[in-house]
């Protein structure tokens, strides 16, 4: 009888044991793994690592309001699938931020402002940012305001 009572009470904690685990297996599914599943939209492929980035650059001198070139291009082209990752190097000997003036926050990629990800872009550096949805964003140099710039996103026709 001892016996019997033993294997009832190994067998009831088993049970209890399987039931706790089938509930924090379901719960880890549905609050943590649906919820980070859904955080970031479903890009294709091609767009959100397209072939070939654009390079633009901030140009030496930039900081000076004088000077006649700040982005170069100011006014940038690209397709999505084609070329929709964005690089700025920055050529000049000041640190420069590249900032959305209209707020744009890309579905993958967040906000446009290297303030946001890296920083200041320093001497030499690079920020970069992929677009994945088509427009037109303007941007500027926070601490230099009268550098700006924009990008247009066009659809891939090819």
């Amino acid at each position: 009888m001892e016996r019997s009572q033993q294997f009832s009470s190994i067998g009831g904690l088993t049970i209890i044991f399987f039931i706790v685990a089938i509930t924090i297996s379901l719960a880890f599914y549905q609050f943590i793994f649906l919820k980070e599943l859904n955080l970031k939209p479903s890009v294709p492929e091609e767009i959100a690592n397209p072939p070939q980035p654009l390079t633009l650059t901030i140009a030496e001198g930039a900081s000076l309001p004088t000077n006649p070139i700040f982005f170069d291009p100011s006014q940038a082209r690209a397709s999505l699938g084609v070329d929709n990752k964005l690089i700025w190097e920055n050529h000049d000997a000041t640190a420069h931020t590249i900032t959305t003036d209209n707020d744009y926050e890309d579905p993958l990629s967040g906000k446009f402002d290297s303030m946001d990800t890296i920083g200041l872009v320093p001497p030499g550096g690079t920020y970069e940012f992929v677009f994945t949805e088509e427009g037109e964003y303007p941007y500027h140099c926070e601490p230099h305001p009268w550098m700006t710039g924009t990008v247009t996103i066009v659809e891939n026709f090819s």
